[in-house]
C-alpha cells in the first residue's frame, strides 16, 4: 500500500504525540539513555496547527501515522520543532519526504534562518539536517535534580519578579527582550505560554529596570532571557527558586552550551545532565549565553 504524506488535522495530533515519544524513548534505549519522554497533550501542536496549517505533517500507510513532522516560523525565524518516524519505518525515506514537506513551508514563509533542535548522539538525523544546509551550532543539555536536594543548595542574588500581565506595556517589555536577545520577537509563543494555565511567568527586575523574564511549569525553567550577561546568573537563581516552589518532584533546565554561568550554578546546586543535545541552523543566529530554551520543539 502506498505511504501518504498529508497535512495534519486536530484529531491526528494525539497519535501523532504518541509516536513521536515512542520514537524518542526507543532512540534513547539504543543509545544507553532508558525512555525519557511521556505523553501528554499535544497543545502546542494543536496552536500551532490552528497558527499555520501548513507547518504540520504525517506520513501514513493504509490509515496508520507512520511519521510526523511540525514547524514552525516566528518573524524571520523558521524552527522544525519535531520529525519522527515510527520505530521500525526509518528505513523507508520516510523522514527525508516529511523534511522536504516543512522546507517547503520555510520557503512558502520566506525565512531567513532555519533551526532545529536534535539529539547530540542522533547521527544519523544530523547527517540529515546537514545534507539540507542546517549545521551544529550550539551544545544544549537538560539538566534536573530533585526538588528536595535543590532546596537546601541554590545561594547568590536574587531579582525581583513582577507577575506577567496581558497589558500593551508587558508585551512591549516581552518583545524589546525578545529582540535583544534572539534577534525577532515572539509575541504569539508568549500568549500561547500565558493562556496554557500551568505555567507561571514572571518578568525580572534589577531595581527599577526590566532585564529579563522567565517561565516555569511543573519544576521546569523555560524560556528565560536576560538583556545583559552580568545578571543571567541571579535570573537563573530567582528562576530556580520559582520551579521549587511549584511543587514538582524535579527542576529542570535546558542549558546552552554557551551560558558558563548558568552551567557552573546548576552543576553547583547539584543539577546533572540528562540528555545532550545540539542546536543546528542554517547561520548563527540569538545569544544562547543569556538564553535558556523551553524545550527542543517550543525553543
Amino acid at each position: 500500500m502506498a505511504i501518504l504524506c498529508r497535512r495534519a488535522h486536530a484529531g491526528d495530533l494525539q497519535h501523532a504525540g504518541e509516536l513521536v515519544v515512542a520514537s524518542i524513548n526507543d532512540l534513547c534505549r539504543r543509545h544507553g539513555f532508558g525512555p525519557i519522554a511521556t505523553v501528554r497533550p499535544p497543545t502546542f501542536p494543536m496552536f500551532c496547527l490552528h497558527d499555520d496549517p501548513d507547518g504540520l505533517w504525517v506520513a501514513e500507510e493504509g490509515g496508520e501515522i507512520l511519521g510526523f513532522a511540525f514547524s514552525w516560523v516566528c518573524g524571520g525565524l523558521w524552527f522544525l520543532a519535531q520529525l519522527f518516524v515510527a520505530p521500525g519505518q526509518q528505513a523507508r525515506g520516510l523522514g527525508g519526504e516529511l523534511l522536504r514537506r516543512t522546507l517547503e513551508h520555510a520557503e512558502k514563509s520566506n525565512a531567513a534562518i532555519k533551526g532545529l533542535i536534535t539529539f547530540s548522539f542522533n547521527n544519523v538525523s544530523q547527517g540529515l539536517y546537514i545534507r539540507h544546509g542546517l549545521f551544529p551550532r550550539c551544545p544544549i543539555y537538560n539538566f534536573g535534580v530533585p526538588r528536595s536536594a535543590l532546596t537546601r543548595k541554590v545561594q547568590g542574588e536574587r531579582l525581583r519578579c513582577v507577575p506577567m500581565e496581558s497589558t500593551a506595556a508587558h508585551h512591549q517589555l516581552l518583545a524589546e527582550i525578545d529582540v535583544s536577545v534572539l534577534g525577532l520577537s515572539r509575541g504569539k509563543h508568549h500568549g500561547f505560554l500565558a493562556a496554557d494555565g500551568v505555567t507561571r511567568g514572571v518578568l525580572l527586575y534589577a531595581g527599577h529596570e526590566c532585564i529579563g523574564y522567565a517561565y516555569t511549569c511543573e519544576g521546569h525553567i523555560g524560556p528565560l532571557a536576560v538583556t545583559r550577561h552580568a545578571l543571567l546568573g541571579a535570573a537563573f537563581r530567582t528562576a530556580l527558586d520559582l520551579a521549587a516552589e511549584s511543587g514538582g518532584p524535579q527542576v529542570s533546565a535546558f542549558i546552552p552550551g554557551a551560558s558558563e554561568t548558568a552551567l557552573r550554578l546548576a552543576v553547583e546546586v547539584g543539577m546533572r545532565i540528562t540528555t545532550p543535545m545540539v542546536l543546528m541552523a542554517t547561520k548563527e543566529f540569538g545569544d544562547w549565553a543569556r538564553y535558556l530554551p523551553r524545550n527542543p520543539g517550543f525553543v
